[in-house]
């Protein structure tokens, strides 16, 4: 079943950098990446059905992150669709951060569910894209040179992203909310084209790569 927009809604995408993406030098403030595609593609397809698009991403965020500003940020512009893409900087933490740890699982999975429980409670329709990691290869400089992620450092990561994955499952199910499960998807996808078609670092997006979510939001709404 998918999400009906009609006319005079209000989507919210938020989330960390993935979502931000470069949200405040952009125009319309909607960043560089998918969200501004998918606002792009509706109004294309629905011109008689004017969207109030909103980001409030910001790059480097984690769940308790937004839980700190979810009241501000997010509830309090009533928005009747949210989308959230979360967990990229819950993963791995402690491999970027000279104070950073491991996020417990279940510590990632009762902050989302209090960010989604008021939603809910509200009647906000729900998007919940999941966390993902693509297998590139090599050593790259991740948080602005501040680490060397290869292959050993994936590797944790996918050990630690793994049970968050399926946090955010358990969740759209729970709340039942639509969700993109982005990490089998461009599993799939590099699969074909090799993952770094798809997110040359491993976590962030190309421009094929945001277009490939796009079009897997898109396919929730009508």
């Amino acid at each position: 079943m998918t999400i009906t927009v009609r006319p005079g809604s209000t989507v919210m995408f938020t989330g960390d950098s993935i979502t931000d993406c470069q949200r405040l030098e952009s125009e319309d403030g909607l960043g560089f990446g998918y969200p501004l595609r998918i606002a792009g593609e509706w109004g294309l397809r629905h011109p008689d059905r004017p969207v109030t698009w909103l980001n409030t991403g910001v790059a480097g965020h984690k769940v308790s992150d937004l839980e700190a500003r979810w009241q501000t940020d997010v509830l309090d512009a009533g928005p009747d669709v949210v989308s959230i893409l979360v967990g990229g900087n819950d993963m791995g933490w402690h491999t970027l951060d000279p104070q950073g740890h491991v996020i417990p699982a279940e510590e990632f999975e009762a902050g989302y569910d209090r960010l989604l429980a008021p939603l809910a409670e509200a009647g906000t329709e729900l998007i919940l894209i999941e966390p993902f990691l693509l297998p590139i290869h090599g050593v790259i400089e991740a948080g602005a040179g501040v680490a060397l992620i290869g292959e050993k450092e994936r590797e944790e990561w996918r050990i630690d992203l793994d049970p968050k994955i399926q946090a955010v499952r358990k969740l759209a199910r729970k709340y039942g909310a639509h969700l993109i499960a982005a990490d089998g998807m461009f599993a799939e996808l590099a699969a074909t084209a090799g993952p770094e078609y798809w997110a040359a670092d491993g976590v962030h997006p190309t421009p094929a790569g945001h277009a490939a979510l796009a079009a897997a939001w898109l396919r929730l709404v009508a």
